[in-house]
C-alpha cells in the first residue's frame, strides 16, 4: 500500500507561512514609496527647525548681557523664544496634517479673521511700540502682531480667487487661467489688508504683501498685457504715495538715509552704520557666541528682532552668515519645488506665495543690515525674536507640507 508518490501521513504539505510575504518593519514601510512618512518633506522640517533653534541661540546671545547688567533674569528671552519655537513646531504639524483643500473652503473665514485682527489693532485694544500701533496686548505680558498673520490671509485669499476657474478639456489653453475679473477681485480683497497694515504703520510688512500679491498674480498664468497694465498701475500708486503724506516722517528719513547713507549719521544713518560695523567686525569665523561687543553692548538697535543678522555676523562671522543664508535658500527652493508639483492651482499659488514671502523678506532683512536695502523693520524669518513671527512662519511651513503631503504621488 505504500506506492510511489503517496505522501506519508506525517507530511502535511507546505506551511502557508513559507509562501506568505514577509512583513516589512513599520519604519521601513513608512518611508517606502507611498508611505506616510515619505509624504513629509523632512529636509524642509529639519531646516526650519534648525533655523529656529539657531535663532533662539542668537536671541539669547543678543539679550543676555543687557539683562544681566540690569540685574534681570538673563534667560528671559531664551525661555520665551524656546517656548514659541516648540509651540510653533506643534502648530506646523497640525496644519500639515490637514488637507490643504480644506483650507480653500475655510479661506473666507480665515481672511475675515485676519481682517478683524488688523481692525482690532487700530482700536483701543491696540498697543503702540516704537511709534507703530501694530500689537494687541494679551494677559501675562504677551502680545500678538496681526500683521504677521495678514500675510497668510493674503496668500490664501489670493490663491482662492485666482484658482476658481475649472479645467475645460474642450479648451485647455484657456481654462484654469484666471480672467481679469478674478485678478481685480484678488486685488480688491488684498487692498484692505495692505491699507490697514499701512495705517499701523508697518512699511516693511506692507511691501511684503504687495510683492506677494504681484508674484502670485504673475505665476497664476494671466495674460502678459494684464501684467504690464498692473505694473503701470502699481508704479502710479507708488508715485502717488510718495507725493502724498501717507508715509510717516521717520519712514521717509529711512528711505533717504539709504540713498544718502553718510548724510545723517547722527540719526537714522547711525543704525545702518552700526549694523555694518558689527557684521564687519566678525571677520571670517566671528568672535564667538556671547562675545559680541557691538551687539552685546547695545550699540545696535532692535538687535534681537530686526537686526538679528548683525548678531550672526559679529559672533559667527562670514561662515555663520553664509550658513544662515544657505538654509533660508533651501526653504525657498523647497517651496518652489512644492509649488511646481502641486495637484491644482490653489496649492501651487499657496506654495508660490510662501516662497515669495520668505525670499523677499529674507533679502530685505539681510540687505538692510549690510547696506544694500533701506531699513524697513522686517524680521528675519525663523531667527528674529517674536512669537507672532514664529507662529506665522511655522504655519506657512505647515501649508507647504500640506500641499506636498496630499500630492497624488510621493517620491
Amino acid at each position: 500500500m505504500s506506492g510511489v508518490g503517496i505522501p506519508s501521513r506525517r507530511y502535511a504539505g507546505p506551511r502557508w507561512g513559507t509562501f506568505a510575504p514577509k512583513r516589512r518593519p513599520v519604519l521601513v514601510a513608512a518611508f517606502a514609496k507611498g508611505g506616510l512618512a515619505r509624504s513629509w518633506d523632512w529636509l524642509l522640517i529639519l531646516v526650519a527647525g534648525g533655523l529656529t533653534g539657531l535663532g533662539t541661540l542668537l536671541v539669547w546671545a543678543a539679550t543676555e548681557p543687557q539683562l544681566r547688567a540690569a540685574g534681570l533674569d538673563p534667560h528671559t528671552y531664551l525661555k520665551k523664544q524656546a517656548l514659541w519655537g516648540i509651540l510653533g513646531i506643534i502648530v506646523m504639524i497640525v496644519v500639515a496634517s490637514i488637507d490643504y483643500r480644506r483650507y480653500r473652503r475655510w479661506t473666507p473665514v480665515l481672511y475675515g479673521a485676519s481682517l478683524l485682527l488688523l481692525l482690532a489693532v487700530l482700536s483701543p485694544a491696540g498697543a503702540s511700540v516704537n511709534g507703530a500701533k501694530a500689537w494687541i496686548s494679551l494677559p501675562g505680558g504677551f502680545q500678538i502682531e496681526p500683521s504677521e498673520f495678514a500675510k497668510l490671509g493674503l496668500i490664501l485669499s489670493t490663491a482662492y480667487l485666482l484658482s476658481r476657474r475649472k479645467f475645460d478639456e474642450m479648451e485647455p489653453e484657456k481654462s484654469g487661467r484666471p480672467r481679469m475679473t478674478d485678478v481685480l477681485y484678488a486685488v480688491l480683497a488684498a487692498a484692505p489688508l495692505i491699507l490697514l497694515v499701512q495705517r499701523e504703520p508697518a512699511l516693511g510688512v506692507m511691501l511684503v504683501l504687495v510683492v506677494m500679491l504681484a508674484v502670485m498674480i504673475v505665476v497664476s498664468g494671466v495674460r502678459l498685457y494684464w501684467v504690464g497694465s498692473l505694473t503701470v498701475a502699481g508704479a502710479a500708486a507708488i508715485y502717488a504715495i510718495s507725493r502724498s503724506h501717507l508715509l510717516k516722517s521717520y519712514q521717509i528719513s529711512r528711505l533717504t538715509s539709504f540713498l544718502h547713507p553718510n548724510s545723517n549719521l547722527s540719526g537714522v544713518g547711525y543704525n545702518a552704520l552700526q549694523a555694518k560695523t558689527a557684521i564687519g567686525s566678525g571677520g571670517m569665523f566671528g568672535q564667538g557666541l556671547f562675545h559680541g561687543t557691538f551687539t552685546g553692548g547695545n550699540f545696535v538697535p532692535s538687535v534681537q528682532t530686526d537686526f538679528i543678522f548683525t548678531v550672526a555676523g559679529e559672533e559667527l562671522g562670514f561662515v555663520g552668515c553664509a550658513v544662515i543664508v544657505g538654509l533660508l535658500a533651501i526653504i525657498v527652493f523647497r517651496a518652489i519645488r512644492i509649488a511646481g508639483r502641486a495637484d491644482d492651482m490653489f496649492g501651487m499659488l499657496v506654495a508660490a506665495g510662501v516662497a515669495t514671502w520668505f525670499l523677499f523678506q529674507s533679502f530685505v532683512n539681510v540687505g538692510m543690515t549690510i547696506g544694500i536695502m533701506p531699513i524697513t523693520g522686517l524680521p528675519l524669518p525663523f531667527l528674529s525674536y517674536g512669537g507672532s513671527a514664529i507662529f506665522a512662519d511655522m504655519i506657512a511651513i505647515g501649508l507647504l507640507q500640506s500641499v506636498r503631503r496630499h500630492h497624488s504621488v510621493f517620491e
